[in-house]
């Protein structure tokens, strides 16, 4: 029996048998990936179906994220206290658990419940799904596991929508949840029967409870008074949130004071500018790509009059364009540092999300895919060199810290983008200044500017990041 960094195998594994165990893992956490993008298509049909309102619908996809973003600093804690195959395993069968209680609601509330069991499990099978492969692939491999595993990351945003699609037209919205079940099973047995056992590294870790309590208050907090904040008989309700949050974050801020360095997301982080930057600019790229994306399909289907199937083909040409400067970005970045990427993508999505403050019913589909394809460039280099310069002037031991913190607030920004952007548009619908066609198109014109001024703050974190252009000229 061999120990290959916390790897417990019978014997040493070939490169073949590597890329087996790394498909079968990327098949586990598969289900999780499409569903944080198939839920999106499907909005319009769950408001008709529970006879519920867009800014009630919304918290199907922000209760989702929300506790994806809450349940990351657990997966680090479960890979050293456990067998990293049962925490895969067990993550994915609550997984597979919320999608079957999610197929079966009998109204919102229980929908929204179950997603949060969704959400929970998501948070802990794709960390874990980098550890596990980094684990395996040791140096020499490292790099073509991640690109497997690279796959399906970045073209789920694509497929995610068209799924929904065809579901919704074939077949109805329980099968949005019940499509994880047979691809969950099967890698389950696949875990069961190819996957190593990964032995715990340390059993006495601890986890930081009251942290993750205080993280998850403020930010369920800020969001659920978002939502309430336009509400006639929600104000006094919004404000109580906020209060909560507020003081959730100011007894944070004692209490980390006091752990140190042993705290959830350490202070002392924010003592490095690139950190700093990253943190705020990371959470405007949540808020940037999933807030749109809850407003795309719903402008094309209640401005344009598309079925739900053709309104995930008109997001395609956003996923290619991510897809075409995905694959420079890191070398550029590695270049030239991420302030001169970041701020040009920041710069090009707000050209590829203007055009929808003004596009109607009679703007053609030819422009709107255009639009949607510049958009999706600017996205593409956005958060690879945003997440990259989070790391630069770390010391060593405050790597793993930063990684929760990064990966959690980007979440957390995401919850906030389809909340506040679906309240926004649902609050201007139920004003209703304008009717009919005119109305809707005005609604979601305001949630597109809403979604401009947050990409226009990014800009002013951008200027702290990483310039390696001075260092590159060549001195006279």
């Amino acid at each position: 029996m061999y120990l290959i960094g916390g790897l417990t195998m019978e014997k040493e594994k070939s490169p073949g048998e590597i890329k087996t165990i790394s498909l079968i893992l990327v098949l586990a956490v598969l289900p999780a990936m499409l569903d944080s993008t198939i839920v999106n298509i499907a909005v319009n049909d769950l408001v008709k179906q529970f006879s519920s309102t867009l800014t009630t619908t919304q918290w199907v996809i922000t209760c989702y994220v929300l506790a994806l973003g809450i349940a990351v600093p657990f997966s680090g804690w479960l890979m050293k206290k456990c067998d990293g195959k049962k925490v895969m395993m067990g993550s994915l069968l609550l997984f597979l658990t919320g999608s079957l209680l999610s197929g079966l609601s009998w109204n919102m509330p229980s929908l929204i419940v179950f997603r949060i069991f969704q959400g929970l499990a998501s948070g802990l099978m794709l960390p874990t799904l980098t550890t596990m492969i980094a684990q395996i692939a040791g140096s020499e491999n490292i790099g073509s596991l991640i690109s497997i595993v690279s796959v399906p990351i970045v073209f789920v945003p694509i497929i995610g929508p068209i799924i929904g699609g065809l579901i919704l037209q074939y077949l109805n919205w329980h099968w949005l949840f019940f499509v994880n079940l047979p691809i969950g099973a099967i890698a389950l047995i696949l875990m069961q029967w190819k996957l190593p056992h990964f032995e715990a590294a340390d059993t006495s870790s601890k986890l930081d409870w009251f942290g993750i309590l205080l993280l998850a208050l403020i930010s369920a907090m800020s969001v659920f008074g978002v939502v309430e904040i336009k509400k006639v008989q929600g104000q006094t309700i919004a404000i109580c949130s906020f209060a909560a949050a507020a003081l959730s974050l100011l007894v944070y801020i004692f209490y980390a004071l006091k752990k140190k360095n042993q705290a959830l997301i350490p202070l002392v982080l924010f003592r490095s500018k690139n950190f700093s930057a990253s943190f705020i600019l990371l959470f405007l790229a949540g808020f940037a790509t999933n807030g749109p994306l809850l407003l795309f399909p719903l402008f094309f289907q209640n401005v344009h009059g598309l079925s739900v199937t053709i309104s995930a083909l008109w997001l395609i040409p956003q996923g290619v364009g991510m897809l075409i400067t995905r694959s420079q970005v890191g070398k550029l970045t590695d270049r030239i540092g991420a302030r001169f990427v970041t701020l040009p993508s920041v710069i090009v999505v707000l050209a590829g999300t203007l055009p929808f403050v003004f596009f109607n019913a009679e703007t053609s589909q030819w422009v709107i895919w255009f639009v949607l394809l510049i958009r999706g460039m600017g996205l593409g280099g956005f958060t690879i060199p945003v997440m990259s310069d989070s790391f630069v002037g770390l010391e060593k031991g405050q790597i793993a810290a930063a990684s929760v913190a990064t990966r959690t607030i980007q979440n957390i920004g995401a919850a906030f983008g389809s909340a506040i952007l679906g309240t926004v548009v649902g609050s201007v619908l139920k004003t209703g200044a304008k009717t009919g066609i005119a109305g809707i198109t005005a609604a979601y014109h305001a949630g597109f500017v809403t979604s401009l001024f947050f990409m226009l703050v990014s800009i002013l974190p951008a200027l702290f990041l990483t310039n390696k252009v001075r260092k590159n000229v060549p001195k006279s």
